[in-house]
């Protein structure tokens, strides 16, 4: 009876963060679509930029499962997409730790020791926060410098202190601590597999790259005469998405990500290139997140086989 409740209140959550997801996908979809300019809508384009998010998504999760299989875990290929998809639209729910958290909690129940797999969701999401703001100073200082004269101190601070945070983080007394707060009942004394961190560190920073990709195939799918230089598209996407992140009450960065992007494009492009681009992303990024879980929801598989 546990087990059957367990297994209901799950899929309530599940049925709650999809149609939170898919509201979220109508809402920017009618505000695209209100956006009153010359659309060239080229398909290949945007078949393109949602295949590198993709592939993205893919290089991710195997940057997951070799961080568990430097602690002595294993998950198969399956079982990992299905849960790195599947948390991942815990954004769309007010709270940034529901992603974390239900990453953790499903790596649990297939098997994975605790201390594992909660390690593994903060050590990941600590890289990703480091690696994208230093993408974002590194890529966005010549944009952003001409634009704010100035800036280019606050980024060079900002790769800095993201350069920082990660050694503390990553330091084994501090993680240890970390990993005590986030799960004490079981938190053996362990340190950050360094061929995981290292390879963790190698495919977030490409990720950030590969979504700038996605974004500029994006706005040549969409507005070709916009002309949105690859550099900055890498740039405006890591900023803008780092800061909807942070945003910890707005449900998946929704309103705070749109507005950075709109400030970092709106001089190069024009306030209505920039806005239509805005929600054309969060629109791309709303399908191929719902596109990558749907799969999972839809077929159940055995078992997931776990070796420790």
């Amino acid at each position: 009876m546990g087990s059957r409740g367990a297994r209901v209140a799950q899929a309530l959550v599940a049925v709650l963060v999809l149609g939170l997801a898919a509201r979220s996908l109508i809402r920017n979809w009618d505000e695209l679509r209100a956006q009153r300019l010359h659309w060239d809508v080229q398909p290949l384009y945007l078949l393109l930029s949602a295949a590198v998010v993709w592939a993205m998504y893919a290089l991710l999760i195997v940057a997951w499962r070799l961080m568990l299989v430097g602690w002595g875990q294993r998950l198969d290929g399956w079982t990992a997409a299905r849960i790195w998809t599947i948390s991942s639209l815990g954004k769309y729910v007010p709270g940034k730790v529901w992603a974390v958290a239900g990453m953790a909690v499903m790596s649990q129940q297939a098997g994975v020791a605790p201390w594992a797999a909660t390690g593994s969701a903060v050590v990941l999401q600590a890289l990703a926060i480091g690696t994208g703001a230093s993408v974002a100073g590194l890529s966005g200082t010549h944009a952003l410098e001409q634009a704010h004269p100035g800036a280019r101190a606050a980024l060079i601070a900002l790769v800095l202190a993201s350069a920082l945070g990660l050694a503390l983080l990553l330091w084994p007394p501090v993680l240890r601590r970390v990993l005590r707060v986030v799960s004490p009942a079981s938190t053996p004394p362990v340190s950050a597999p360094v061929t995981g961190v290292l390879f963790g560190l190698a495919a977030n920073t490409l990720a950030w790259a590969g979504y700038g990709v996605a974004l500029w195939l994006l706005a040549r799918g969409l507005l070709p005469s916009a002309g949105l230089g690859l550099s900055l598209s890498i740039a405006v996407f890591t900023a803008s998405y780092l800061a909807g992140f942070l945003a910890l009450l707005a449900p998946g960065g929704i309103g705070v990500r749109e507005g950075v992007f709109i400030l970092m494009l709106q001089s190069p492009l024009g306030l209505a290139n920039a806005t239509a681009l805005a929600l054309a992303s969060r629109v791309l990024l709303t399908i191929t997140e719902l596109g990558a879980a749907l799969p999972f929801l839809a077929v159940t598989r055995g078992q997931a086989r776990v070796t420790t």
